[in-house]
């Protein structure tokens, strides 16, 4: 983190120079600079230009056009933007390489940080994360690419489904859970019942941690509730919610059997066992 952001501008001019290096000889920059790569060639030529003015590229790719219109590499799939004022989401292309370093610089330099800050490190070992998250299914283009949001893409992921039971107090069937209310419930449920191992408390964005706090002065009456009885509300009608909260909410869910003789005048219990 401190050599990145000391060396700021070298690491700038390094990130332009493989940009133009690998996308000079493209639809868009040959327009500009006619498959010169050089740094001041492009600033001297190319626009400086909105979403808006790359769009048309885009969407070209999104109907199934090559992707060399506006990359060298093929697009892997869209990310969905999440912080756009207004309008619907904006698809930002992503390649192989961009996806991998996105996940690699996120997660060291957030790790790292973590790490130095609070001994995250140790800490994942003495428990877990109420980390409220919500993903969606997502979408397909016209061309057969995927578009989805970065979180989404990302716990998608085989080696990400894989760690979220060791790491986190949510199920990726509350995780995605396509309503928000019932998602948001059941992850504060399993929050509350785990809450002797939660290490820490978050979400990607500040507002769903805030939307939380609210939803927790709202409903913590009914969570304790289902808490005390061993079920979930009946309101929360989501099939993978239900399943998976409903075999961690009862009392002794790690029991296997009720072990009782229930033979010659223990029989009249039987039934009431049973249930």
């Amino acid at each position: 983190m401190e050599e990145l952001t000391t060396n700021a501008q070298q690491i700038q001019e390094q990130v332009l120079s493989h940009i133009l290096t690998t996308n000079a000889g493209t639809q868009y920059l040959s327009r500009f600079i006619n498959g010169d790569a050089d740094k001041q060639c492009f600033k001297t030529n190319v626009p400086i230009v909105t979403f808006e003015d790359i769009k048309p590229y885009i969407d070209r790719i999104a109907n199934g056009e090559t992707s060399n219109i506006l990359l060298t590499q093929p697009v892997h799939e869209f990310h969905l933007s999440t912080g756009t004022s207004g309008g619907l989401p904006k698809l930002i292309p992503v390649t192989v390489e961009t996806y991998n370093q996105i996940a690699v610089y996120y997660f060291t330099l957030l790790g790292s940080l973590m790490n130095k800050q609070f001994g995250f490190g140790d800490l994942d070992k003495t428990g877990k994360r109420l980390q409220l998250l919500f993903a969606k299914t997502g979408s397909e283009t016209a061309g057969g690419l995927k578009a989805t949001t970065v979180l989404t893409s990302m716990l998608n992921q085989p080696q990400f489904r894989t760690a979220i039971p060791k790491l986190l107090t949510s199920p990726i069937e509350t995780i995605f859970c396509p309503d928000n209310n019932q998602s948001m419930f059941c992850q504060l449920l399993l929050g509350l019942i785990h809450r002797d191992e939660v290490v820490s408390v978050g979400s990607t964005f500040a507002t769903v941690v805030l939307r939380a706090i609210k939803f927790l002065e709202q409903y913590y009456g009914e969570l304790c509730f289902n808490i005390r009885t061993g079920r979930i509300s009946d309101w929360v009608t989501d099939p993978g919610c239900r399943n998976i909260v409903t075999s961690i909410v009862k009392l002794w869910p790690k029991a296997k059997l009720v072990d009782a003789i229930t033979t010659g005048v223990m029989s009249q219990y039987a039934e009431t066992l049973e249930f």
